[in-house]
């Protein structure tokens, strides 16, 4: 999406704010395609039509864009100190290593409030794939986060990147289903993508904005500011693109229920199995868990956590396996694991880290064990009847008996 803002200052020209550099913020449809962009061009005014003299030459005007003009541009200056920033690129061999691109880690804890980029870099890791996190913004040349960068070649769109992965480092992790396991594996990610992510974007960025609004990473001087602006762009495009999608011509009632039919499909279809195929985790897992991670730890006191939570406790179940094996430095709270009907405050004291190159080598294990001995407290070994959540390395029959809710 591009944007232009123009702002009136003195007689002699206007500020127009064009196209430039990224900056990234949140999301808008599936494999998200959204960012800022600008750069500051002064035209004449005779170029813009005479804008000053449409405005009269009453002395009123000038008296009120003197005194707005200098909050005016110390904001526009601080925006594109923002959007212009050109950051650093981490310097490492990129012969053989994974680049993923990905907005920026939200300030509640979690991954990315992006499904789709919690869905490739979860990926990732069930494959066992060494790869280093670009938080730079940049989309890709088709408009697409996340996207990855491999040997100079790119890949674009969680789909085809995980393709991509496949022919090139032939990894799969659907090897050891029936072809018509990977034709149910795929129904199921499409109607999880095609279907409950809008559902889920709806609740995020339509009906919880305040709160989603509080946890983009956005700091300075300026930053309310900056959010304001990035979560209501961010929530008109999510309504317009919800329009031609044709759910979003549904009342708000009706998008729950259709959530609520999805939520409670994932959930039959999980049942008492420990992913959603079997006792291994599949490539459907990582995009069934990059959805429902947003219900689970995004949006508190909302519908969807309810469901969760509440109703679909087995769902909650599924997602906490995933974040104890795959993300280890990931840490939640033990009372946010069961909806009470009260929502806490998104704004998080603390951000997952960033490690940089992820790999599981032995010293990552053994910086993850640490971290986990010292966060205990923050950990939830059993549900309510005392059955253990994390029982990956279980098997499946004796696993099966453990997991029923």
């Amino acid at each position: 999406m591009y944007w232009r803002i123009g702002v009136a200052w003195t007689r002699s020209c206007v500020v127009d704010f064009g196209r430039n550099k990224s900056l990234s913020f949140g999301l808008c449809s599936s494999d998200e395609q959204l960012s800022l962009y600008g750069y500051i061009i002064a035209y004449p005014l005779q170029d813009f039509g005479g804008i000053m003299s449409a405005l009269g030459s009453d002395s009123w005007w000038r008296k009120s864009l003197y005194i707005t003009g200098g909050a005016l541009l110390a904001a526009a200056a601080y925006l594109l100190h923002e959007l212009l920033v050109i950051r650093k690129e981490q310097e490492m061999d990129s012969k053989d290593a994974i680049i993923l691109h990905q907005f920026s880690r939200p300030k509640n804890g979690v991954p990315s409030l992006s499904p789709f980029c919690l869905k490739m870099e979860t990926y990732l890791r069930m494959a066992d794939l060494p790869y280093q996190n670009y938080f730079d913004g940049k989309l890709s040349p088709q408009g697409k986060m996340p996207w990855i960068e491999y040997n100079q070649e790119q890949a674009y769109g969680s789909e085809f990147i995980i393709d991509f992965l496949e022919e090139r480092l032939g990894v799969n992790l659907n090897s050891g289903l029936t072809a018509q396991e990977r034709a149910v594996s795929r129904a199921i990610t499409k109607m999880v993508e095609e279907h409950f992510y809008w559902t889920i974007a709806y609740c995020q960025w339509v009906d919880n904005l305040e709160e989603t609004k509080r946890m983009l990473a956005v700091s300075g001087p300026l930053s309310e500011l900056l959010r304001w602006i990035l979560s209501h762009m961010t929530r008109g495009i999510v309504k317009r693109e919800m329009y031609g999608h044709g759910i979003g011509r549904f009342s708000r009632d009706q998008v729950y229920m259709l959530m609520e039919k999805d939520m409670r499909t994932l959930a039959t279809l999980l049942g008492d199995k420990k992913y959603i195929m079997g006792p291994t985790v599949s490539t459907v897992d990582a995009a069934v868990f990059g959805h429902l991670a947003q219900a689970m730890w995004t949006l508190p006191g909302t519908r969807p956590e309810q469901l969760i939570k509440g109703e679909f406790i087995n769902l909650a179940m599924y997602c906490e396996r995933i974040r104890r094996k795959f993300w280890p430095e990931w840490f939640v709270d033990v009372d946010d694991f069961y909806y009470d009907g009260s929502s806490e405050e998104a704004d998080s004291p603390s951000q997952l880290p960033d490690l940089g190159l992820y790999t599981h080598s032995d010293s990552f294990h053994d910086e993850a064990n640490s971290l986990s001995r010292s966060a205990t407290s923050h950990s939830l070994d059993s549900d309510r009847t005392g059955h253990s959540l994390f029982d990956s390395d279980m098997d499946a029959e004796h696993s099966e008996a453990e997991l029923k809710c």
